[in-house]
């Protein structure tokens, strides 16, 4: 097995607050720590209900003071949203205070909606200038940016946080181009396809000497294959609510789940978000992601699980770190 890394989004729970998901943010990437994973990274939503992860770099800081070892992260930090300047300055900053453990996960999304997008400052078009944007951030690091001659970004150049690409659409190209490492979901032939292009087209970088695939999968361990799959439920009736309602809401208790009376087009939904899901024993979860790696090349699996009972969850984690 490969190394496994966490992507934590702090997700609300129904009867809770935002407030107490980043707190329990905070503990469970201690928690991840002590089980031995080797990165830890939060997320960036805007306006989400059942979202609290807004503000990465804000978390980020958290969880890193939080911890010794493990490596601290965003997965990611949506680059259009930002100017790069501020990005530089803020991943400067983690990585003065936390030397060797700043990742620097960049994604190319805009925000969710119109409304948002207008509050952001920006628009669907910003996603389009993701890879001179990202230049623009890396050379802010090397001193080598040219888009604003004199402008420096203080304490970040010279500093070296990890930069990743989040592969969305023509991520996996920008990565390569870029000589960047790669994160990237998904399954079965495309994924295999948009790995193998990012691998061919790498170009080897001050940051990189070489392609580096970290592939994201909702992974769940459980003492049985129906228990871990119960787990996945809240999340995946929680997006099937996102796309029927616009909105994404709290989790709810993985049995009161299964007990709704779902329309044909909410189940059609709910058992769309489960697609791609891996879950079962300690076993057939090894299998399962031996195979992904296979399939991939994989040097790292970036794991996602998020389910109401949180004691569940952290068993769950658990069972998977004893697999590496």
């Amino acid at each position: 097995m490969t190394r496994l890394a966490i992507l934590d989004r702090s997700l609300v729970r129904q009867g809770h607050s935002p407030s107490a998901a980043l707190r329990e943010t905070v503990r469970f990437a201690r928690q991840a720590e002590e089980l031995g994973y080797h990165r830890f990274w939060v997320s960036e939503h805007h306006s989400v209900p059942g979202v609290a992860g807004s503000a990465p770099t804000v978390l980020a800081a958290a969880v890193a003071a939080a911890t010794d070892r493990i490596r601290v992260g965003t997965g990611g930090v949506m680059l259009p949203n930002h100017r790069p300047l501020v990005v530089a300055e803020q991943f400067g900053v983690l990585e003065s205070l936390y030397p060797g453990r700043i990742d620097m996960g960049l994604g190319r999304s805009v925000g969710f909606t119109g409304g948002i997008r207008r509050a952001l400052g920006h628009g669907k078009e910003d996603a389009d200038a993701f890879g001179d944007r990202l230049a623009e951030l890396l050379g802010f690091f090397t001193g080598e940016q040219d888009v604003h001659p004199g402008v420096h970004a203080l304490p970040a150049e010279g500093l070296r946080p990890q930069p990743f690409v989040l592969a969305m659409g023509a991520g996996a190209d920008v990565a390569a181009e870029h000589g960047l490492p790669l994160v990237i979901g998904g399954g079965g032939a495309k994924l295999r396809e948009s790995v193998g292009r990012y691998r061919a087209a790498f170009r080897p970088s001050a940051w990189a000497a070489r392609p580096y695939v970290m592939v994201a999968a909702n992974v769940a361990v459980g003492e049985s294959a129906e228990r871990a799959a119960l787990l996945q439920a809240p999340e995946a009736w929680a997006t099937a609510r996102s796309r029927t309602e616009g909105s994404f809401p709290p989790l709810e208790p993985a049995g009161a789940v299964m007990r709704l009376e779902m329309t044909a087009r909410e189940r059609a939904l709910f058992e769309e978000a489960r697609k791609g899901q891996i879950h079962g024993t300690d076993r057939e979860v090894a299998m399962r992601l031996h195979d992904l790696v296979e399939l991939t090349g994989a040097d790292e699996v970036m794991v996602t699980m998020n389910t109401y009972d949180l004691e569940e969850r952290l068993d769950s984690y658990r069972r998977l770190a004893r697999l590496v």
